[in-house]
């Protein structure tokens, strides 16, 4: 099976492109969780979030979506179809509007894991980046920490899928190893958007791969599933190739007593600077 990887198809499960493993066996022993951080970089845990409540998330954004005139009338809401000309949406801030979404995000289920994970109180990011990508479109190779490295350097994304995403319909892929890229982290993983002007590090995965080394790898995902990961994890998605946009939602949590960047919290994040 060919699966379109930023702006290359490559096979999976061939050469350059792998599965993601779950870490569900080890979800009940936190020094596992973090020995399998340190391991891959990434945790993928199925069904995390309440599936019900992920799915009421989706059907109030995609709700707000139809205000906006982004769906196809003539389908179902759930399916998420485009109107027509419509393209990728991005919706981050802090989502007051969307009382369910933050329910998923800033509820207790999810707090006591970072307080267990990280080993005492955490908190997350008042800004959320809530995103409906559109047919055709995909998220270039980048690490996090340049868009959000002015705290602590130890924060973690979580990514959730909200609704169901085939292959077809782009979810996530990550790059193995590359948190251990140390170049890679000195040379790129060193800047910061604003200050320097500078954004993802490639549309290519395989620029990555042919550098540095590593190996892609993703998987299909379900409303409940996360991918929680560091700030030097070279990720991107696949892209969307169906008419139905691909709902996800990025988060950020960190320890509550280590510094914030303060771009991405408070009442009114200011975010970039424009």
């Amino acid at each position: 099976m060919m699966v379109k990887v930023g702006n290359r198809e490559l096979e999976l499960n061939g050469e350059q492109l792998t599965e993601l493993r779950s870490s569900n066996d080890i979800l009940h022993d936190k020094q596992a969780l973090r020995e399998r951080m340190e391991e891959d970089g990434y945790l993928l845990i199925r069904g995390f979030h309440e599936r019900d409540k992920v799915l009421a998330a989706r059907t109030s954004i995609l709700e707000k979506m139809a205000l906006m005139g982004k769906l196809d009338r003539d389908t179902q809401l759930e399916e998420g179809v485009m109107a027509d000309g419509s393209k990728t949406i991005f919706m981050g801030g802090t989502n007051e509007d969307l009382p369910a979404l933050l329910n998923v995000l800033n509820g207790e289920h999810i707090m006591r894991f970072f307080d267990e994970f990280i080993g005492e109180e955490s908190l997350t990011y008042h800004y959320k980046w809530l995103r409906a990508v559109g047919k055709g479109d995909f998220t270039g190779a980048h690490y996090d920490i340049v868009y959000m490295g002015r705290g602590t350097k130890n924060v973690y994304t979580v990514w959730s899928p909200l609704g169901d995403v085939s292959y077809e319909m782009g979810g996530l892929a990550i790059c193995l190893g590359s948190h251990r890229f140390e170049k890679l982290k000195a040379s790129y993983g060193s800047k910061d958007s604003d200050r320097d002007g500078i954004g993802h590090y490639t549309d290519d995965p395989l620029v990555i791969t042919e550098k540095f080394g590593g190996k892609w790898a993703t998987t299909e995902f379900q409303a409940g599933d996360v991918l929680i990961f560091g700030m030097f994890l070279m990720h991107c998605s696949l892209e969307n190739t169906t008419n139905q946009y691909r709902i996800s939602v990025d988060a950020r949590y960190q320890s509550a007593s280590e510094q914030v960047d303060e771009r991405w919290s408070g009442k009114k994040p200011k975010g970039h600077f424009k």
